[in-house]
């Protein structure tokens, strides 16, 4: 019988490359992972992999092995949603990820909606930038997140999650009011507030920028648009911002649009779509 923990971990290697790399992810040392790949290995009867120092390679029985793993992982999560759906209704922990805005914006009218309908629904927010919500949904610390992708940059293809679309929405340049400044490429010149690197904004922004032929000059890092925004209305420097961040804008904030949109999903693990308490979110968002 193949373990499903040690098959998890097979999924994670052939998706990030390196034992050190599904160490880090999981939080185990590369000793545990390599140990729980042998026994893997073991319980196949088969070579899984092909090790050259530190390196390991998939052979041709382990590549199959991983191909067909990630079929029996979105099995069991559909085979958890039957069951789910066979009690009596949304019922449990629903642990749910989303970027700052949403939670402001987006969330609170779902949750009370949620919490009324189906008191037994126990609900659970977590702030995250979506970069990091994939990773939390494999780790199995979410059950749902909102994903972002822009126009700059096209969200990566997830063969392991399923997703809804949400929302579609323009993206601005906000500048301080007294700025005189007619779009992206005069702003070159102007200071600018980024996200911190590593998210998905400050990822776009250097995008954009680069697309414009400059790099933006960093004055203040900021995650939250509120915050960004406040920091715009003191004449602290230029950001973008979604149209969600909008009704933040203090009125010392002049907004210009830009051929930018940003589009947000619902994001699962592939098989969970059915599962009661996660289409009773997506039923309350959308």
């Amino acid at each position: 019988m193949l373990d499903v923990r040690r098959l998890r971990l097979l999924c994670d290697l052939d998706r990030l490359g390196t034992i050190a790399a599904v160490a880090l992810a999981r939080s185990y040392t590369p000793s545990a992972v390599s140990q729980q790949l042998a026994a893997l290995e073991r319980e196949a009867g088969v070579a899984l992999l092909e090790r050259s120092g530190r390196r390991v390679a998939f052979t041709a029985a382990g590549r199959v092995l991983a191909t067909h793993a990630a079929g029996v992982l979105a099995a069991l999560e559909q085979t958890e949603a039957a069951l789910a759906a066979a009690r009596t209704g949304p019922a449990g922990p629903l642990r749910i990820g989303a970027f700052p805005t949403a939670v402001r914006t987006l969330l609170p009218a779902a949750l009370v909606a949620l919490g009324r309908a189906y008191p037994a629904l126990e609900l659970m927010v977590t702030e995250l930038d979506p970069a990091d919500v994939p990773a939390a949904l494999r780790e199995r610390r979410l059950d749902v997140g909102l994903l972002n992708d822009y126009d700059a940059a096209p969200g990566e293809v997830h063969a392991d999650l399923d997703s809804v679309p949400l929302l579609d929405e323009p993206v601005f340049l906000a500048v301080p009011a007294g700025t005189p400044c007619a779009g992206l490429r005069a702003a070159g010149d102007l200071d600018w507030i980024l996200a911190s690197a590593g998210t998905l904004c400050h990822e776009v922004t250097l995008r954009v920028c680069a697309a414009q032929g400059f790099t933006p000059r960093v004055r203040h890092r900021a995650d939250d648009f509120a915050t960004v925004l406040a920091l715009v209305g003191a004449g602290q420097g230029v950001s973008l911002v979604p149209q969600l961040a909008v009704p933040a804008a203090p009125a010392t904030v002049r907004l210009i649009p830009l051929a930018l949109r940003r589009r947000t999903r619902i994001a699962y693990r592939r098989g969970a779509a059915a599962h009661p308490a996660i289409s009773a979110l997506i039923a309350a968002l959308t």
